[in-house]
């Protein structure tokens, strides 16, 4: 059995009215992805031959949030229970291969797992993901009698009896496919919420004669459904838990570990310290010896090593270099690329530019469809005036330009280098020689101007 190619069933149809939403149950947000996206990965990551989704809701939607094109879709018009959706799932799938269903609403399962009870020693026709817990509420009981399984009660069906059973079914089960194709031909819907149910096969595969095999999982928050708001937040928490035990264990300085929240995936080097109120979202990757203060918040950025991101920073798709300083209050969003020992200061927004190495930008300032040069200084509440309403301009900087405070570059427009630009002007025209320029009412320039402290050859 255990050599055999195995398929993938997730079961994604279930209509998710208790999360009291507009949307799929699960497309709900967990840990920055989708609540089904935690599945398909962890499905993905045992090699399966083919991975099928069984979903009830209209395809677009779902596959607008999950980008996995190696997904076989199945559609599950009316949904009549877990036999009926595994059915339709099964029909193009070799009676000589397995079949392990997993369910779209039970994101934390792990691979470990999954692999235990693949591996498991002992040859069955069936091996179900079983556990003892203290408070089975919820669950479908497992049946027993002289310790062999013999059937499973959903807990709507069971007896006060049953009830007390600690040992629940987790849902989750590998099977071989002709096998399964016979059992599942014998269900009957002959229960309180008259749906044709998968766990019937238990008691099919057992008058057979069949010995029914059970593994537990590592932990039993792997088995956890999300079936309403607080179930989600439930699962969220122990996710987060789960997530800053890695990262503390990997060597990184979380300060605050209770107020840390990440949201997708993070690379790290070494000493890297991050403060309280952090949110990671999407890719993230830091370099070594990097600070990160309170309250930033970084998504699908790369920082490289050396750099400090001060509080209250807004980084969104950037690249930052080695040795900057960033903050406290920047905004950096959009492509915006950073050289080494850049300095980035209060409430200064960067979006879509290039910067190069150590220029500053430290007080008040807007930057937008930007190329700066080296060594460039642009003065408290200058900005880039890149948008005509209908399409965006660009500015492009020079080496060793200094900007004034209270300027603005109206784009499109090109500054050549070792120019000065007193404060308060307005710029319009490009400036194609190394000078001081100044306006009130027009743009002057004032030739063969030497900066304070800047000597250059003509």
């Amino acid at each position: 059995m255990l050599k055999k190619k195995t398929n993938v069933i997730i079961l994604a149809g279930g209509k998710g009215t208790r999360m009291q939403s507009n949307y799929p149950k699960v497309l709900h947000i967990l840990g920055g992805k989708t609540i089904l996206e935690h599945v398909i990965q962890t499905a993905k990551s045992i090699k399966p031959k083919k991975i099928i989704l069984v979903h009830s809701h209209d395809k677009k939607m779902i596959s607008s949030k999950i980008c996995e094109n190696s997904l076989t879709w199945v559609y599950q018009k009316q949904p009549k229970g877990t036999a009926q959706a595994i059915q339709l799932a099964i029909k193009n799938i070799p009676d000589d291969e397995n079949v392990l269903v997993l369910y779209g609403d039970v994101p934390l399962i792990s691979v470990e797992s999954i692999k235990k009870l693949k591996n498991s020693k002992k040859q069955s026709k069936i091996n179900l993901l079983t556990m003892k817990v203290k408070n089975p509420l919820g669950y479908g009981r497992i049946l027993r009698k002289n310790g062999k399984v013999v059937g499973i009660v959903e807990e709507v069906d069971a007896t006060w009896k049953q009830k007390n059973i600690k040992e629940i079914y987790s849902g989750i089960f590998i099977a071989n496919k002709k096998d399964l194709k016979r059992w599942l031909k014998k269900i009957h819907n002959n229960n309180k919420q008259k749906e044709f149910y998968a766990t019937d096969i238990i008691s099919l595969a057992y008058f057979e004669g069949n010995f029914i095999q059970t593994t537990e999982p590592l932990k039993f928050q792997e088995i956890l459904g999300i079936n309403n708001k607080l179930e989600l937040s439930i699962v969220e928490k122990i996710l987060q838990k789960e997530q800053i035990n890695k990262l503390l264990i990997g060597g990184v300085i979380l300060k605050d570990p209770y107020h840390f929240t990440l949201r997708g995936n993070l690379k790290h080097g070494k000493n890297v310290e991050i403060d309280t109120g952090v949110v990671f979202e999407d890719n993230v990757i830091l370099g070594d010896n990097i600070k990160i203060g309170a309250g930033c918040i970084i998504k699908n950025s790369i920082i490289d090593s050396q750099t400090n991101i001060k509080a209250y920073t807004i980084i969104e798709n950037s690249k930052i270099g080695r040795n900057c300083i960033i903050g406290p209050f920047s905004h950096l969003r959009n492509n915006s690329i950073l050289d080494k020992k850049i300095q980035i200061g209060n409430f200064v927004e960067i979006k879509e530019s290039v910067i190069k190495k150590t220029s500053k930008i430290k007080h008040l300032s807007y930057i937008g469809n930007a190329e700066i040069g080296s060594s460039v200084n642009i003065g408290a509440g200058s900005i880039t005036c890149n948008y005509d309403g209908v399409k965006k301009f660009k500015t492009i900087i020079g080496d060793n330009v200094l900007v004034g405070s209270n300027t603005e570059l109206v784009a499109p427009i090109k500054i050549v280098k070792n120019t000065t630009i007193a404060a308060g002007t307005t710029l319009t025209k490009d400036v194609n020689q190394p000078c001081l320029v100044y306006n009130k009412k027009e743009q002057k320039y004032k030739k063969d101007w030497i900066s304070p402290n800047k000597f250059y050859k003509k």
